[in-house]
Formats: structure tokens, sequence, C-alpha cells
């Protein structure tokens, strides 16, 4: 009966110990990866037009607006999101070694896409 109370004082203390580690409305790392794939494929699109600087600091906020929408976030779940993987070099290296890996496909996709 001893070892009963100090297993469950254990596990009490263990419990009203454990610190939030923040990932509520965390996005998933699969979700992250296909987020951060969809701004860096916008971000080479705005780069890649003819328009003043002005311009694409006005158009590039609008269709990230649009990524978020298209994934269905809010704009503060995703920097929440990105402030947690950030705490975490190798977590963020390794997704963002996911997302390069993803724009890698998409961009051999797109050249066998372009090939008669």
């Amino acid at each position: 009966m001893k070892h009963l109370y100090i297993a469950f004082a254990f596990l009490f203390g263990t419990i009203s110990c454990h610190e939030n580690d923040g990932s509520d409305n965390i996005l998933s790392e699969d979700d992250m990866v296909n987020i951060l794939v969809d701004i860096h494929l916008t971000e080479g699109f705005v780069q890649s037009l003819s328009i003043p600087y002005d311009s694409t600091k006005i158009l590039y906020p609008i269709l990230e607006r649009r990524i978020f929408e298209k994934h269905g976030i809010p704009d503060s779940v995703y920097i929440k999101s990105l402030e947690y993987y950030l705490r975490d070099a190798t977590k963020m290296e390794y997704l963002y070694e996911r997302a390069i890996d993803s724009l890698s496909v998409k961009e051999k996709e797109a050249q066998q896409n372009l090939q008669p």
C-alpha cells in the first residue's frame, strides 16, 4: 500500500509540474510544411514579376492571405506555429528539408510538363 501512495504522489507531482509546451493551436508538421511550400512558391512568383518593389510590397500580403485562406487558418496560427517550431532548430531544419524536397518535386513536375 505504501508503494501505491508513492506511485500516486510521483504521478501527481509529474502532472502538476508539467509545463504546457505551447503546442495548443500549433499546426501539424505536415500542415506547416505545406504552408511553407506555398509561401516560398508565392515569394518566388512575386519576385519574378516585372513590377516595382512598392507594388510587390502590396501584392505579397494579399497573396499571403490567400495562402492562409486556402489552408483554413488565420495568420496568427501560422505565426504562433512558426515561433513554436523555431524554438527547436533541429525540428525547423527538418521541416525546411521537407519543404525543399517538396519544392524540388514541384520543379521537376513543372519541367516535365514543359517538355514536348
